[in-house]
């Protein structure tokens, strides 16, 4: 695309502009552009929480080892015990966790056990202390009981041999208990990415310096700040940039030189002091400019060399939203997660949302259970894309569909919670 094209092309603030991306087809260019991290670390299970698993993660023995009791109580062959009757067994021993009973339980016998404790031979249920009646060396345990009940067999949570953790997944706290569970010790994950990003603008001040008129502080960096620490990745924060041309091609190419991916805000306009589209072309190559969706319209795509680049809105809100449902997928594939959708559920609309039908619109929501327990959700007001308030008091995206027009008290609408996004 020629500089003087992008003069020609419609004005951001026309809803009608045409040949807008729809938002599943820059997804899957960005997937299939994006590439995936070759390097591995080696680190502590403890180290991994938050990580990306280089490779599968195999169960060296069953988990658990040994069949063994869910509960404190009883163990015996439940068919020495008649269904409809209540069993009198002789208590002949006792078996610890970690310390199992030596010898076999015949019939008419019983061994007091404790959880975790190796079922002993002969024996293959369990009955709960809470539900017998001991005498001395006696206890009575009613009929009713099934083969295996409060019994956790060997290698019923994993089977030796099986893949516990499958290569791209991102660790969880469950995990390292899992990981343990089968006493790895170890593990290789992806290197983390690292990210370069900076804002672009004359008119933008860092926090603390006097403002002059038409200047704004510098507030996407900080939201930036924010959203690429909670992804667990590296990242070097390169500072506001001016709007000059050899000051751009410098820090795009310090950008991509030092990092795996280049992140900038504002900038992403047809104006003629923006110089980053022109930049990008001179030095990589355009992937895609508009996307079909509110905020966020201004966003750019492509790479730096091999770097790839994002070129975000300037407004904050659209930053926000243009980074979690593209950035934040980005980042995701190239540390070799395995790709997951983000969770949308449905919920009744309180008040109205006015939409014409073309892109896909993100409004800021507030969920709440009404009293015949479904959900509902509210706007948190104005909606307009420099308002970052709107961001800060929400929990959720109200997600409205390109086809989908207004939206009327009562309609039910999908919504994408925060919790496990931001």
């Amino acid at each position: 695309m020629r500089a003087n094209d992008r003069l020609r092309e419609p004005s951001c603030a026309d809803d009608a502009e045409p040949a807008l991306l729809p938002m599943d087809e820059a997804l899957a260019r960005i997937r299939a552009s994006v590439p995936v991290i070759a390097e591995q670390e080696r680190v502590a299970v403890r180290d991994s929480l938050g990580r990306v698993l280089a490779e599968d993660l195999v169960a060296a023995t069953d988990v658990p080892m040994h069949t063994n009791s869910a509960v404190d109580g009883y163990a015996y062959a439940a068919g020495t015990i008649d269904r409809d009757e209540v069993g009198a067994l002789e208590v002949i021993g006792i078996a610890w966790a970690g310390r199992a009973f030596e010898g076999s339980v015949k019939a008419g016998q019983c061994v007091r056990i404790m959880t975790g404790a190796v079922m002993p031979a002969g024996t293959d249920t369990a009955a709960m202390q809470e539900h017998v009646d001991r005498e001395g060396d006696t206890v009575r345990i009613p009929g009713g009981a099934k083969v295996g009940d409060n019994v956790r067999r060997a290698g019923e949570d994993l089977a030796a041999g099986s893949v516990a953790l499958p290569a791209g997944r991102r660790v969880t706290p469950a995990d390292l208990g899992l990981m343990a569970s089968i006493g790895i010790g170890e593990v290789s994950v992806i290197r983390r990415p690292r990210v370069a990003f900076f804002s672009n603008g004359d008119e933008l001040r860092s926090v603390g310096e006097p403002l002059r008129m038409g200047e704004v502080y510098d507030s996407n960096r900080y939201t930036l700040y924010g959203m690429l620490k909670r992804l667990d990745v590296d990242f070097i924060d390169m500072g506001v940039i001016p709007d000059d041309p050899a000051a751009v091609r410098t820090a795009f190419e310090r950008g991509a030189r030092c990092a795996d991916m280049l992140v900038t805000t504002a900038g992403a306009s047809v104006g003629e002091a923006d110089f980053v589209q022109s930049t990008l072309e001179a030095l990589g190559e355009v992937n895609f400019w508009k996307i079909a969706m509110k905020p966020g319209r201004p966003l750019a795509f492509g790479r730096v060399g091999e770097t790839p680049f994002f070129g975000l809105p300037g407004n904050p809100v659209a930053v926000m939203v243009t980074f979690y449902q593209f950035v934040r997928p980005a980042l995701q594939a190239m540390a070799g997660e395995t790709a997951r959708e983000q969770h949308r559920f449905a919920a009744v609309m309180r008040g109205r949302i006015r939409k014409k039908p073309g892109r896909t619109e993100f409004q800021r929501g507030r969920l709440a259970r009404a009293a015949d327990g479904r959900l509902e959700v509210r706007t948190t007001g104005d909606q307009g894309s420099g308002i970052l308030r709107s961001m800060s008091e929400s929990d959720c995206f109200i997600v409205l569909d390109p086809e989908q027009g207004n939206v009327e008290d009562g309609d039910v609408v999908n919504v994408e919670p925060f919790t496990g996004l931001i």
